[in-house]
């Protein structure tokens, strides 16, 4: 039966485009009817005034064909960058609570010039910062969480035919201070809003078209993925695939919110993140991600007591520093050594603390070492297909690239090799696992929209048949 969702889908055939490029054959595009979008745009979207320009075009058009919009807005592209560098001209180390301040400036211009254009269309348009919006955050400064989403004011104007432009990134904390949700925080904003909203999708527009088997600037043969499952993505994210940030693939998980990763300069379908079925599971890998923004930490010498491992990493936890991989060695002579990964950018803030920590485990010695990166292999096909960890290893080997640290889930491998390594090791692991042929199986999900939902939304939020 088809579910309540799909049923408010229509199709509207936007344009025919006959593609001879490559000989490529005619291909239908269409675009969606549903009775609440929730868009997100990019800083590269909205990076000038005539792109601000065409996002309006876009949004309006989704209103006039009956959908209620909600527009979540990033920073104009560079301007958030631009604010930094100002910033650290005053001080090297800026205060975490001004620094939000500082930077939510960025969202806050490019949502009211989106208005603004939206406005000059014909069509009424309010703009919302994220306190106003009612986007709740901890008082973490930098990298705050959304606990709480009031979207009072959000849906009265969507109820008035309004579109609600809604600034990203932002919020405000329980403590009533001005907070930011870290690098690609809007994402995050866009799918909380949707879950608020009951939204029936969230669309993630960027400057790419999808969801890759690999980053296609390091691999040119890579494939557009038709659909990914919230765990695979979550994966993908967490390894360093910039299309969505981590927490707001989370969120969509959490609250089962459909979500579409599209370009903004054009009208092609992207690609779906939604549950897992049976044609992820066919498609032993999904794709590769790779991430050079990590450093390793190796504190050797370590007395080998009970309860070393929380005596080393309470602290470092404390100071809301996240971890990654962690490996510890056997004993030898009664020491151990623990080696793991952190985000660089929180190396200089970890420096002292790790220092702490050594002293007061009695640890020999701590080393630091940025010139690192990650490569992972996700894919869901992986819980039923072994010999995926051994063609991955055999490959690297192959190619002369050595494995510092290894780390597995059920869909993951992933492994710290060499920064200067890291291109020669994407391509390298792409052709062995023939990724442009196995993607293909993606593509056998409809071609249509309609189609698309029924396929993505075939079972519902508790897991029984639509």
């Amino acid at each position: 039966m088809r579910s309540a969702a799909a049923a408010r889908w229509e199709l509207e055939p936007l344009q025919h485009l006959l593609l001879l490029n490559a000989g490529r054959p005619a291909q239908v595009h269409y675009v969606e009817r549903v009775a609440l979008v929730v868009q997100k745009y990019g800083g590269t979207s909205v990076g000038d005034a005539e792109r601000i320009k065409r996002v309006a075009e876009r949004v309006v058009a989704a209103a006039r064909r009956g959908s209620k919009v909600c527009v979540v807005v990033s920073a104009m592209g560079g301007s958030t960058d631009e604010l930094v560098a100002l910033a650290n001209q005053i001080t090297p180390a800026p205060h975490r609570r001004e620094m939000d301040m500082l930077l939510t400036a960025g969202e806050r211009i490019s949502m009211a010039l989106l208005s603004m254009a939206i406005i000059d269309l014909g069509h009424e348009a309010v703009s919302f910062t994220g306190s106003q919006a009612g986007i709740v955050t901890d008082t973490s400064h930098g990298k705050a969480r959304i606990v709480e989403v009031k979207a009072k004011r959000v849906r009265e104007a969507l109820d008035d035919d309004k579109i609600a432009i809604v600034a990203g990134f932002q919020g405000v904390s329980t403590s009533f201070d001005v907070t930011t949700l870290g690098r690609g925080g809007s994402d995050t904003t866009a799918v909380a809003l949707a879950a608020a909203l009951g939204a029936d999708v969230c669309e993630i527009y960027t400057d790419v078209d999808g969801v890759y088997t690999a980053d296609p600037r390091l691999v040119p043969h890579a494939r557009k993925l038709h659909a990914v499952s919230y765990e695979e993505m979550l994966e993908l994210a967490a390894s360093g695939a910039r299309v969505l940030m981590l927490r707001s693939v989370e969120y969509a998980r959490n609250y089962g919110v459909l979500v579409h990763v599209r370009s903004s300069f054009g009208y092609e379908e992207g690609t779906w993140i939604t549950e897992e079925d049976e044609r992820m599971e066919r498609a032993i890998i999904s794709g590769i991600a790779h991430d050079t923004s990590e450093a390793k930490i190796t504190m050797r010498g370590v007395p080998d007591t009970r309860g070393a491992a929380a005596r080393v990493f309470r602290p470092l936890a404390d100071e809301d520093i996240n971890i990654d991989m962690i490996v510890q060695t056997a004993a030898s002579g009664g020491r151990t050594d623990f080696s793991f990964t952190l985000p660089e950018v929180d190396l200089a803030r970890a420096q002292p603390v790790l220092g702490a920590i050594a002293r007061s485990v009695g640890a020999e010695e701590v080393a630091t070492d940025a010139d690192i990166a990650k490569v992972s292999l996700v894919g869901a096909g992986m819980k039923t297909h072994p010999g995926v960890a051994a063609d991955m290893f055999d490959a690297l080997s192959e190619a002369g690239i050595d494995i510092e640290i290894v780390s597995t889930s059920s869909i993951r491998i992933c492994c710290v090799v060499r920064a200067s390594d890291v291109d020669k090791a994407v391509r390298t692991i792409h052709d062995k696992f023939s990724l442009p042929q196995e993607a293909v199986v993606r593509e056998e999900h409809p071609a249509t929209v309609s189609g698309q939902l029924r396929a993505v939304r075939a079972h519902g939020p508790s897991g029984e048949r639509a």
